[in-house]
C-alpha cells in the first residue's frame, strides 16, 4: 500500500513540476535563418510576393514528389494563397497566405534599403498565430546583393502543451526554412541579374491574326542599318506576295525573334494582312495557326517526297514542317498570335528592343509566369515609326514588344496598381539603347513563329 501511495505522490509532483516548467517556458517560439543571395532586392521581393514559384524552391516537395499545391487569392501580394495536400505526414496539409509587403512593390527600387514580407501559416504546428517573417536588405558596394532573414514565429498562448513544442522548434520549422532558403537561392540563380524596376509591363489577350511572313538573318556587327535593310526588303516581298494574292496589310510590322546570338540576328519578318483564306496554287487554303515540327511526322513526310519524284516539299499551296501555308519560296501565310502575352513599350531606337527582353525574361521568371521562347517566340510590333528631319531625330520610334505567356494571371501587379506605361511625349529625353517600359495588349505566336 505505501509502494502505491508512494508512485501516487511521485506522479503527482512529476504533474506539479511539468505545469510549473510550463508556465514558465516561453510563451512564443521565434527561430530564423539568414543568406547573402546575389540578385537585386527587386528580384528576391518579387518571388516572395507570389506563390507561384514557391513549389520549386519548397522543401515540402523534397519530402513528397507527389504533393499537390493549388493556388488561390491575389496572384501577387497581400492576398495572395497558396494551399497544399500531401499523404506524407512530415509535410500533411496546410496553407499560406501573404499578409503584407512593405514597402509596396513600385518602392522597391535601387534607394529602397530594406523591405518585409509577412505569410501567416496554418499547418498542423501547434500554437496560435504562425507567421513567417521574409526581411530584406540590400548589400553590396553596389548595393547589387540581397540579405534574406527568414523569420518563424508562434504564439503559445497559456496551452502548455502547446509550450512544451517550443523545445522542437529547431526541428521541424527551423528545416523547412534552412533547407528552403538554400532552394530559393538556386531558384533565383536562374534569373537574369537586370533591373526592371522601370518596366511597366502588361498581360493581353490577343486575338489570332493572319500574316504574311518572311525569314531573315544579319550579322549583328552590321548594327541598326544592316536590320533596317534586311527589314525593308523583307517587307518590299510581303508586300509584292500581298498584292499577287489580291490582299490587304492591315497593320504595321512584326519581327519574330528566332535567336539573338553573338554573332548572328535570326529573325522573322511579319505584316499583318486582311484575309483568314488565300487561294494559292489553284486552291482556297484556310489559315491556321503554326506548330511545332512534329520530327516522326517530318521525317515520314521526307521519305514520301523521296520516294515520290513529282513531289515538291516546297510547292506553293502546300505547307511547311511548322504547319504554315508556302505562299512562294520565301513567303508564309499563318494565323499568328491568339492567346495571353506580356507586353512591354520600348521607346528608342531598335537597339533597345534586345535589352527590353531581357527585362521581361527576367520579369516574367520572378513573378512566375510560364512561357517557351522556342516554342512561342518574342516578338515586337513597330507601333510608331521614327520620325526624322535630316539627321536629326525629332520623335522616337515607338515598339510593343511581346513574349508569349503559357500561364500567367489576367493582370500584372502594375495593371492592378493602375500604373500607366510611358508615352512617347514622356520619353523625349530617353536614350536610345538603354530599356524601359511598357502598356497594353499582346499576344503569342504559335509554335514555330
Amino acid at each position: 500500500m505505501m509502494r502505491v501511495l508512494e508512485f501516487i505522490v511521485a506522479l503527482i509532483i512529476v504533474a506539479v513540476v511539468a505545469v510549473v516548467v510550463g508556465f514558465v517556458m516561453p510563451g512564443s517560439g521565434h527561430v530564423d535563418r539568414s543568406l547573402v543571395v546575389g540578385k537585386d532586392m527587386r528580384q528576391v521581393y518579387d518571388v516572395l510576393n507570389n506563390f507561384r514559384r514557391f513549389p520549386e524552391y519548397s522543401v515540402q516537395r523534397e519530402y513528397d514528389r507527389n504533393i499537390k499545391f493549388d493556388f488561390s487569392g491575389k496572384a501577387y501580394g497581400p492576398g495572395a494563397e497558396l494551399s497544399w495536400t500531401s499523404q506524407d505526414d512530415k509535410v500533411g496539409n496546410g496553407k499560406l497566405t501573404i499578409a503584407s509587403a512593405d514597402p509596396s512593390f513600385d518602392k522597391v527600387d535601387s534607394t529602397a534599403k530594406k523591405a518585409s514580407i509577412v505569410w501567416n501559416l496554418d499547418n498542423s504546428w501547434r500554437g496560435n498565430d504562425k507567421h513567417f517573417t521574409l526581411d530584406l536588405e540590400r548589400q553590396g558596394s553596389r548595393g547589387q546583393l540581397t540579405k534574406v532573414t527568414w523569420s518563424y514565429d508562434v504564439d503559445y498562448g497559456m496551452n502548455l502543451i502547446n509550450r512544451y513544442s517550443n523545445l522542437y522548434i529547431h526541428g521541424d520549422p527551423d528545416a523547412f526554412i534552412q533547407f528552403t532558403l538554400n532552394n530559393l537561392q538556386n531558384v533565383l540563380a536562374s534569373v537574369q541579374n537586370v533591373d526592371y524596376t522601370k518596366l511597366v509591363p502588361t498581360i493581353e489577350q490577343t486575338q489570332p491574326t493572319p500574316v504574311l511572313m518572311v525569314s531573315s538573318s544579319i550579322e549583328r556587327k552590321g548594327g541598326l542599318e544592316a536590320l533596317n535593310d534586311a527589314t525593308d526588303k523583307a517587307v518590299n516581298e510581303i508586300q509584292a506576295a500581298a498584292k499577287k494574292l489580291g490582299v490587304t496589310v492591315t497593320g504595321p510590322r512584326i519581327i519574330y525573334t528566332t535567336n539573338y546570338g553573338d554573332q548572328t540576328y535570326t529573325f522573322d519578318v511579319a505584316l499583318p494582312i486582311s484575309a483568314t483564306s488565300l487561294n494559292v496554287g489553284g486552291q482556297t487554303v484556310e489559315l491556321t495557326a503554326a506548330k511545332s515540327p512534329d520530327l516522326n511526322a517530318a521525317e515520314a513526310s521526307t521519305a514520301a517526297a523521296a520516294s515520290d519524284s513529282n513531289a515538291d516539299a516546297s510547292a506553293p499551296g502546300g505547307h511547311d514542317r511548322f504547319g504554315r501555308l508556302i505562299v512562294d519560296k520565301d513567303v508564309r501565310a499563318f494565323l499568328a498570335f491568339g492567346g495571353p502575352a506580356l507586353k512591354a513599350v520600348w521607346n528608342g531606337t531598335a537597339a533597345g528592343v534586345p535589352q527590353t527582353r531581357d527585362l521581361m525574361k527576367a520579369y516574367s521568371q520572378t513573378h512566375g509566369y510560364k512561357y517557351d521562347e522556342v516554342v512561342n517566340r518574342f516578338y515586337d510590333i513597330e507601333a510608331k515609326p521614327e520620325v526624322k528631319q535630316g539627321d536629326e531625330v525629332k520623335q522616337y520610334a515607338e515598339f510593343d514588344v511581346y513574349l508569349p505567356l503559357s500561364n500567367a494571371p489576367d493582370k500584372t501587379p502594375e495593371q492592378e496598381a493602375g500604373i500607366k506605361p510611358p508615352s512617347l511625349d514622356d520619353s523625349a529625353d530617353q536614350a536610345p539603347a538603354s530599356s524601359g517600359s511598357a502598356a497594353a495588349p499582346a499576344a503569342a505566336s504559335s509554335a514555330a513563329q
